[in-house]
């Protein structure tokens, strides 16, 4: 299987050549199935739009290609994170404080090993959440195994589409 941490160096340039932040790099499906799914955004709205999507394609299958950095044949799926996206930097506890997160830990902290809980924050390297059930948890950032947004009212308030274009409706509610 490919390096990670490799595609990630061969990808990231790429990228921010295009005003876009990587937000997260993994290969799925084994030997049998592999996909490269490669997650970015754009930093000012934290969305991705067709075009930047279809840009950054090109890009990589041109880099991709010419580098050769994994085997076997593999698909390509480049998108942008999603509303309930995974959070991947540092960065994202500050952007996302106040909203709610499901987060899994590589080891057990104090018992602990899943959270689900709003993000207060990160401060040197110190992930603070309030836990749906319990109060304030703080872990170190190292100590991340995965974390994902959770869809809430708010989330979906907060990162509403700044562009309606190709949707077949749009319902605006209260």
């Amino acid at each position: 299987m490919a390096d990670i941490a490799a595609l990630t160096r061969l990808i990231e340039p790429e990228a921010e050549a295009l005003g876009l932040a990587l937000v997260r790099v993994a290969l799925f499906g084994g030997k049998s199935d592999p996909t490269l799914q490669v997650m970015a955004e754009r930093p000012d709205t934290r969305q991705l739009d067709l075009a930047d999507c279809e840009a950054l394609s090109r890009r990589l299958s041109e880099v991709l290609d010419a580098a050769d950095p994994i085997e076997e044949a593999y698909r390509l799926e480049v998108s942008s994170p999603g509303i309930d996206r995974p959070l991947t930097r540092a960065q994202d506890f500050a952007d996302w404080a106040g909203f709610d997160a499901r987060i899994r830990l590589a080891e057990p902290i104090e018992g602990r090993k899943q959270l689900d809980g709003r993000i207060l924050g990160i401060s040197d390297g110190i992930v603070t959440v309030e836990l749906a059930k319990g109060g304030a948890f703080a872990f170190p950032y190292t100590a991340l195994a995965s974390a994902k947004l959770l869809l809430t009212d708010a989330l979906i308030k907060a990162t509403a589409p700044l562009s309606t274009e190709g949707a077949d409706s749009i319902v605006k509610e209260g």
